[in-house]
């Protein structure tokens, strides 16, 4: 789709300068307290916060919105954790508006006026202060910065958690799906937003910019991500993905520097080898099952000898979770011969030796089969997170790789293991509701066979 650009006619800097003067002169007036000197004492956010909600012009709404954010951001920490607690406190619904409200529906509950008032009057003023807090310039930038520091605190403070059912309502809303662009990231992509996949890479951090090059200038490489029109230059999430002629079994292959690239239309396999969320603040946010599948789309339509999607995936909780079952001696989920050939793996280096790696290849793979097919967390579900994301989305555990990562974080958190995760297109709907509906996870037989008897 072709975006216009609308061209400025004669006059109109001038006239946005003068409304962008007015604007500030009044911001100023507004954010003066009465008495103070607004250079040497902050403003009281609450208050902002009041005003805010009271004004009903929306120029001068927009002055004191800009006003509060850019206070909230000047804050200390103390400061700005007040405030966050002060939303739960302050600015939730009104108890006895709430109770006047309740009661009318009670005393008729087929008026659906009725009905609809209780819901307004239920809903907390906070949400109403974020939606105005968004009218500002870098608003919905500033809302999400703003939920970010709420996360920090969250733990400390549980009262925070219906702020942050706030927040987590109307971002998803603000962020649905068909507000999000979908951008083609490539080694010409603006350097600001270059920088920023460097960063915020949470899956291989990438080195240098060569590496970074060697990720997206190849032929038989692309990068895809999720843009949204508030946030122009900050992708939500990316995925990086590897044009291959088999599905890889490691991911050193892929990263590797001197590698020979290949022409694209020679590829029959799609890797989606790292996928990185961004903001912090939109934690909850659901982006990833989308962005996969529109990008399978996307290479459908430029390739089409592209026949298989496959993921070659971290298992980031494996190894703790087998640390847990090593030191319960009651655990069912690893039996006595694995128990005496882990131990190899408190030896350091113990991957760089031929004979131990190969004999602990069995015993790990069929604790790696039981992890994924077997193992709960204390709410039912599948433990991996990964796991947990790929089966939803429909994806088939297709296979288990041996020493797939062996750098330092692929064997802290997973002793080398890396999964693909098989996106068959003509199964993932019945997949999703399988999972979704029973907990059924898709499989491949390789991965059954793994089992041991003991969990089979």
């Amino acid at each position: 789709m072709i975006k216009t650009v609308e061209t400025p006619r004669p006059g109109r800097p001038a006239f946005l300068g003068e409304l962008f003067e007015v604007l500030t002169d009044r911001g100023r007036r507004l954010l003066g307290r009465r008495g103070t000197d607004t250079a040497t004492e902050a403003p009281d956010l609450c208050e902002l916060g009041e005003a805010l909600l009271s004004r009903r012009g929306e120029a001068s709404g927009v002055a004191i919105a800009q006003g509060l954010l850019a206070a909230f951001e000047d804050a200390g920490e103390e400061a700005r954790l007040a405030f966050l607690q002060n939303l739960g406190d302050r600015f939730g619904p009104d108890p006895a508006a709430v109770r006047t409200a309740l009661e009318a529906v009670q005393r008729d509950a087929g008026n659906i006026e009725a009905i609809e008032a209780l819901h307004e009057i239920a809903e907390p003023r906070r949400q109403e202060l974020f939606r105005r807090l968004n009218l500002a310039p870098g608003g919905t930038a500033a809302l999400v910065r703003m939920r970010e520091e709420l996360l920090r605190h969250l733990k400390g403070n549980p009262a925070l958690r219906r702020v942050d059912g706030d927040f987590a309502h109307l971002f998803a809303s603000w962020f649905n799906r068909g507000f999000l662009v979908l951008r083609h990231i490539d080694w010409n992509t603006p350097a600001s937003i270059l920088e920023k996949i460097i960063r915020y890479e949470a899956v291989h951090a990438i080195q240098n910019w060569d590496d970074l090059r060697n990720r997206l200038q190849p032929t038989d490489r692309r990068c895809y991500g999720f843009f949204h029109p508030q946030l122009v230059d900050e992708p939500l999430i990316f995925v990086e993905v590897a044009l291959t002629e088999e599905i890889p079994d490691n991911v050193a292959g892929l990263l590797d520097l001197d590698r020979q690239p290949i022409q694209a239309e020679r590829a029959s396999t799609a890797v989606f080898y790292s996928i990185s969320n961004t903001q912090r603040g939109l934690a909850g946010v659901s982006f990833g099952n989308f962005l996969i599948k529109q990008v399978v789309e996307e290479l459908k339509a430029e390739l089409p000898n592209i026949r298989t999607f496959v993921t070659l995936s971290p298992v980031p909780g494996f190894a703790a979770w087998l640390a847990r079952q090593r030191q319960d001696e009651m655990s069912e989920l690893i039996d006595a011969d694995q128990r005496l050939a882990f131990v190899l793996l408190d030896e350091p280096g113990w991957h760089k030796d031929a004979a131990k790696a190969e004999s602990l290849r069995a015993p790990l793979m069929a604790a790696a089969a039981t992890y994924f097919l077997r193992a709960r967390d204390g709410k039912g579900r599948v433990v991996d997170p990964v796991a947990r994301f790929h089966l939803g989305n429909g994806a088939r555990l297709e296979r288990l790789n041996f020493l797939g990562d062996v750098s330092a974080n692929g064997l802290k958190q997973s002793h080398g293991l890396m999964v693909n995760y098989l996106y068959d297109l003509g199964r993932i709907e019945a997949n999703h509701e399988a999972f979704a509906e029973r907990s059924a996870i898709a499989a491949s037989d390789n991965v059954r066979r793994a089992l041991p008897a003991s969990n089979a």
